[in-house]
């Protein structure tokens, strides 16, 4: 029996000896990389904080200590430490483990954070309330994976420098890279100590040395020490941080265990905030993941062991993006690509690759690279500002009033939009169809497939005097479903029998319409489903399709409220059309993990759970004088291709 299932909390971590630590390090690091084989998951940021996390563990007393990770994704070697070893055959799974703390999952989980940077602001909080309280409790924050990239961060430090007697201790795990090395002066000026490293060393050896000579020896260290600051500063970030005020630390060697503990214990004794550099190396113990050059294995799929291969998934929706943006490169030479700490994620690396002086990587700043966008614009660019569907929440006063109220021709693209699953709630997309919708001016597109998405990326860089924004799900899209006639703007995929009801199926939900489209005809059931293509704003032909109607009903991967669906009620209730509304989307609340099938059928997202409903309602309600073939349809022929 090995170590790893000798402890189940962090006290047990306190009797083992060097040794002990060193195999049960070992043993950790087996454990998440034959984890994360199965299931996927961040193996690469775990494996660079082993150490790191075992120290932490040491030095403090969780849960009466509160440690929070940012990036959340951290946490893993925490979650083993803390008694959840025997839960990582289900990481990601649905009913498992979470890939970020969990609240429900342990009580050494306090912030249930993946949006970066916030852990800062948390542990001011935790640390001021602890010390109004009067409680002897401390408050350790792991920060790293580029998320001091962020100026929530920045905001946050700035706020901790004041608070002299509070008991925090940031942990700046320095591993070089976030998905992809690191961004930025800050990121250049911690990269400086790799150069460096014998800084403390050398003062160290001169002191003994000077101190030595009898008489003037005392007198010359003084003088020497009396540059100590210049030096530092010229080559190592200590006084950035001693300028604010902060106690600062290191640099450590965060694979050096004894070396890390001792710098946690002399921050744990300062008594006020300290800040502990650890060096550390993304992948650190895996062959597979320090030679993979990418991304050291940030969040593989699953993949094979003893070779590091993943497996081959097919290809999916940001391939499409990617290829098809490089192509839109060519064409305009306008246009840039700008992301935030995301370029082989959201495909941009292609794009970076053919054109390498029009491509931005801001690092986590999302709020940053809305604005840069729009100045981009005013100079006469059109910029392509590309991240995850749930970053962008973070930068919607930016959207609003940098880019859209001075009408800056930006694109947004909009990755992993929807239901995305296995990272659970702070991950899934389904909120920005909601808030984009309060954007003067901006117009949203969501393709159905591939041939979609090609299509309006194109149509979208061509708007110059407002943002328009494309969005689109993970995973593989389906099969191209190709229209059979037009209505306005938007493509009607399916035209069959009276016009009894009409499925406004948006996006990738258009599979799913026709689906539903199918079992209603099967049902005797007359059926019109339209893609709106641009679901802001509202087409006025589908209004005027939805008069002709006996029932609407709407399907989107977003929230319901303020989604694509409640907007077309307004539109219809503004041009006075009565015809029922059924309106289908995501519950407005935070999903846990699963597999996004299995989140889609448990909120009534499916094909059979809305056909019922559909055949229920039609079958209770009155016929509607307006249905049939009376020739005042608005639904064209076929759109020109």
């Amino acid at each position: 029996m090995g170590l790893l299932q000798s402890i189940t909390g962090p006290r047990d971590l306190r009797d083992l000896t060097d040794d002990q630590l060193s195999t049960l390090a070992s043993e950790i690091r087996d454990l998440l990389v034959n984890a994360t084989s199965r299931t996927g998951g961040h193996l690469g940021p775990n494996l660079g904080v082993v150490e790191l996390t075992l120290a932490i563990h040491r030095v403090f007393e969780s849960p009466r200590d509160r440690v929070v990770f940012d990036t959340g994704h951290q946490s893993y070697v925490h979650k083993v430490l803390t008694g959840r070893a025997g839960d990582f055959d289900a990481l990601r799974q649905e009913g498992g483990l979470s890939g970020y703390p969990s609240q429900a999952e342990s009580d050494h989980d306090i912030v249930e954070n993946s949006h970066a940077s916030t852990a800062l602001s948390y542990a001011d909080g935790l640390a001021k309330a602890y010390a109004i309280r009067g409680e002897d409790r401390h408050t350790v924050a792991v920060i790293g994976d580029g998320a001091l990239t962020g100026g929530m961060a920045w905001e946050a430090l700035n706020n901790i420098a004041i608070a002299r007697d509070s008991r925090l201790v940031i942990v700046v795990n320095d591993n070089g890279r976030s998905y992809t090395p690191t961004i930025g002066g800050l990121a250049n000026a911690l990269t400086s100590l790799r150069t460096n490293p014998r800084y403390e060393q050398v003062l160290d050896l001169v002191k003994k040395r000077l101190n030595a000579v009898p008489g003037v020896g005392a007198a010359a260290y003084d003088a020497l020490h009396a540059m100590k600051k210049g030096l530092k500063d010229a080559i190592a970030p200590q006084g950035l941080f001693e300028d604010l005020g902060l106690k600062y630390v290191g640099p450590v060697d965060g694979h050096d265990l004894p070396a890390m503990e001792h710098a946690l214990g002399q921050a744990k004794r300062f008594g006020g905030p300290v800040i502990v550099h650890a060096i550390t190396r993304k992948g650190f113990g895996y062959d597979a993941a320090e030679r993979h050059e990418a991304d050291q294995f940030h969040s593989p799929q699953p993949f094979d062991v003893e070779t590091g291969e993943e497996r081959a998934r097919g290809r999916i929706w940001t391939d499409v993006f990617a290829d098809e943006l490089v192509h839109v490169g060519q064409r305009r030479q306008d246009v840039v690509a700008v992301t935030a700490a995301m370029m082989h994620p959201v495909g941009l690396d292609k794009f970076q690759a053919r054109f390498p002086e029009r491509t931005f990587d801001v690092g986590i700043a999302e709020q940053h690279a809305a604005t840069s966008a729009a100045g981009l614009a005013m100079g006469g660019l059109h910029p392509v500002v590309a991240v995850y569907a749930t970053f962008l929440n973070r930068a919607f006063d930016q959207v609003l009033m940098d880019v859209a109220l001075h009408r800056c021709g930006v694109t947004f693209v909009l990755d992993r939009a929807g239901v995305t699953g296995d990272d659970g709630a702070s991950h899934n997309g389904m909120w920005d169809m909601s808030y984009l919708q309060l954007v003067p001016g901006l117009r949203l597109a969501a393709p159905r497939d591939a041939a979609r998405l090609r299509e309006l990326l194109n149509e979208a860089v061509e708007v110059e005097d407002a943002p328009t924004v494309v969005r689109f799900p993970k995973g593989p899209p389906p099969a191209d479903i190709e229209a059979v006639g037009t209505a306005g703007g938007a493509d009607v995929l399916v035209r069959n029998g009276r016009r009894d009801v009409l499925v406004v199926a948006v996006g990738a939900m258009a599979e799913v319409g026709v689906d539903v489209a199918q079992r209603l005809v099967a049902q005797g059931i007359g059926v019109t489903v339209v893609d709106p293509r641009w679901v802001k704003p509202v087409d006025p032909a589908i209004v005027e399709l939805a008069r002709e109607h006996r029932l609407v009903v709407t399907i989107e991967d977003n929230g319901r409220i303020g989604g694509c669906g409640a907007v077309l009620l307004q539109a219809l209730n503004d041009a006075g059309v009565t015809t029922p509304v059924r309106l289908h989307g995501i519950p407005q609340e935070f999903l846990g993990h699963a597999k996004r099938v299995a989140i889609l059928e448990r909120i009534g997202l499916t094909a059979q759970a809305i056909a019922l409903g559909v055949v229920e309602e039609i079958s209770t309600g009155p016929e509607d004088v307006t249905s049939g073939d009376d020739g005042r349809s608005p639904i064209d022929a076929e759109r020109p291709r």
